[in-house]
């Protein structure tokens, strides 16, 4: 099978294997965090008045302000006593410098780069670790998915849009055990085991969802079922999207059924044209099914967004075949009618920003956009096939 043999072909990378399917957990507390304007702040807030542990796991991590700041905070909350411990990975890492990387391996401070590039083995190189995560002394934890780079920074002429999330709660300890496993399985260092945080009363009920790699897809299966379950609202914002079969189908299905499924998409702007492009290839399909399709203009789009009538899902995961199949991804979902209203309203003005695809107008684009969509788009088909052999 592919999945066998693509492990082993990878048995070096090791994976963390906490318990699946994680429950929901009701008396937790979930903040909307819009945008690096937000939701840096609250981060480095939550670290400066840090007592005991700092957890950090990201994907992307450039040097300049965004990570001097952190790096900073980080060594401040060191010289109190706090354990740090950092995660990056060894690709999304690339553009950090030597300095950054060993200011981060301080007194109290260390710092694993995951899966480290080996080019001897190209198949394993593909398995990165995309997860956001923050937590702080066992009682607050971020994701969403958000960088450590100046795109996101409200300082940028034109900051990514990006959507993050604050939870305080028992879901809390659900963040720590994955951030505790795959450091014990990439480091082999044992962190201390974290207890839940009490429910919070009154409190929104909270689950986290893992893509730990085929078959542990706990994101795509959660979102499949929601999806069919929908009952009026279906929106979805996602800054790369080229979805597996199974989805376009059931987002196709959806509004054929007459929900109300919206994409929200990056537009012009964007930091991967090519995969832009490729995902446009299946826009005819959906929008003859009734799907209404939007693309973002002010920046570039990269939040990871769903919302499904009153459940709402914020993360790292996008809605394409790479996410699932090769890294290593979380988010959290919220099951309540006030924070989607949140959501609900974020979106909006997302929309208001943003051109929406017709199909009267998308049969007539240029044909040079439809050379593009159907080069990348057989791109996308020949790595899939290579990739699987």
């Amino acid at each position: 099978m592919p999945y066998q043999r693509l492990w082993a072909s990878v048995a070096r990378v090791k994976t963390p294997h906490p318990k699946l399917d994680l429950p929901w957990r009701g008396g937790n507390e979930f903040g909307l965090l819009i945008d690096g304007k937000a939701i840096f702040p609250v981060m480095l807030e939550a670290i400066a008045q840090a007592r005991r542990s700092v957890w950090l796991e990201t994907y992307l991590a450039e040097s300049g302000q965004v990570a001097t700041q952190f790096i900073q905070t980080l060594q401040a909350a060191a010289r109190r006593g706090v354990t740090i411990r950092v995660m990056l990975d060894d690709f999304g890492a690339r553009g950090l410098n030597r300095a950054d990387k060993t200011a981060l391996q301080g007194p109290g401070m260390r710092l694993h780069l995951y899966n480290p590039l080996d080019y001897g083995r190209l198949r394993r190189n593909l398995l990165r670790d995309h997860r956001k995560i923050l937590v702080v002394d066992d009682a607050i934890a971020f994701t969403g998915g958000w960088g450590l780079t100046d795109g996101f920074s409200p300082d940028s002429a034109a900051p990514w849009r990006e959507t993050g999330i604050r939870i305080r709660g028992p879901n809390v300890g659900d963040w720590a055990e994955l951030f505790t496993a795959n450091w014990g399985a990439a480091t082999g260092e044992a962190l201390p085991a974290v207890p839940g945080p009490a429910p919070l009363a009154p409190g929104q009920q909270g689950r986290v969802a893992v893509a730990m790699r085929r078959p542990y897809t706990e994101i795509k299966r959660h979102l499949l079922r929601r999806i069919r379950r929908c009952r009026e609202r279906l929106w979805v914002s996602t800054g790369y999207f080229v979805p597996a079969w199974k989805l376009r189908r059931a987002l196709a299905r959806a509004a054929r059924q007459g929900r109300d499924v919206r994409l929200l998409l990056p537009g012009p702007l964007t930091d991967h044209p090519g995969v832009r492009f490729a995902g446009r290839r299946h826009y005819t399909r959906l929008l003859r099914a009734g799907v209404r399709i939007f693309e973002y203009q002010p920046r570039i789009l990269h939040q990871k967004v769903v919302l499904c009538d009153d459940w709402s899902s914020i993360g790292s995961s996008n809605l394409d075949r790479w996410n699932f199949r090769w890294n290593l991804e979380a988010n959290q979902e919220v099951e309540d009618a006030a924070f989607a209203a949140g959501v609900m309203a974020m979106l909006e003005a997302d929309l208001q920003q943003s051109r929406e695809i017709r199909l009267y107008d998308w049969l007539r684009r240029p044909r040079l956009e439809r050379l593009r969509e159907y080069l990348f788009g057989l791109l996308d088909q020949l790595s899939e096939r290579a990739i699987r052999r």
